[in-house]
């Protein structure tokens, strides 16, 4: 433990030597959308209902911290942000014949690492993004006999372009994409469980403000 002490206290001071370190703030919207194959129906004791995805892109906004360490030619960006993303579904009670859209919002703890190259004031990058879900959305059915199950955690990607203007301006356009296939599931009381949606993507676009 003491070596390990040793070791990454001469990493944080000669990391100056070789790098420069910057912080900033960021904020931005984004286009999410998510995919279902076909309209998915899961049954109770007394009633069935049908959940189908709506097809109209919907809007959410992120915003946060970062950090840019430059090494050599490439810099490494981590981040956390906070984000709030929405998906709209119609849901059907088959058996009483009522319709009812749900938009279900859910918020989460970003944490991107990018890595990239720039060329002159233009930035490339890619790298993994974990999401942490904070609290729980609302239920997408209205049935005590149902529960709805959520991944607290996933793990995508982000890949996208830049641009910093003055040294302290950043603008930036990414895709974000999840490895994780299946993030919402709804179980009835005899453990039928059913998987809504598919992988979520969106595109994001922010601006920040480098010190």
């Amino acid at each position: 433990m003491k070596k390990l002490s040793i070791i990454l206290f001469a990493v944080l001071i000669s990391l100056p030597a070789f790098s420069q370190i910057k912080f900033g703030i960021k904020a931005g919207a984004s286009t999410n959308s998510l995919t279902m194959d076909n309209v998915k129906q899961i049954a109770t004791g007394s009633s069935t209902y049908s959940v189908q995805m709506l097809e109209e892109a919907k809007y959410g906004f992120h915003g946060g911290l970062f950090m840019r360490v430059k090494l050599l030619a490439l810099y490494v960006q981590p981040e956390l942000l906070f984000a709030s993303k929405s998906s709209a579904y119609k849901v059907t009670n088959v058996t009483t014949g009522t319709v009812k859209d749900v938009v279900q919002s859910m918020n989460k703890l970003d944490i991107p690492v990018m890595v990239g190259l720039k060329f002159g004031p233009v930035r490339v990058n890619a790298g993994p993004a974990g999401s942490l879900l904070i609290g729980s959305p609302k239920e997408l059915i209205d049935d005590h006999n149902l529960k709805s199950n959520y991944a607290k955690m996933s793990i995508g990607y982000q890949a996208g372009v830049g641009l910093d203007i003055l040294k302290k301006l950043t603008i930036d356009l990414r895709y974000e994409g999840s490895l994780k296939k299946y993030q919402t599931q709804i179980e009835n009381l005899s453990g039928t469980t059913v998987n809504l949606d598919d992988r979520p993507n969106a595109f994001l676009f922010s601006l920040g403000l480098m010190f």
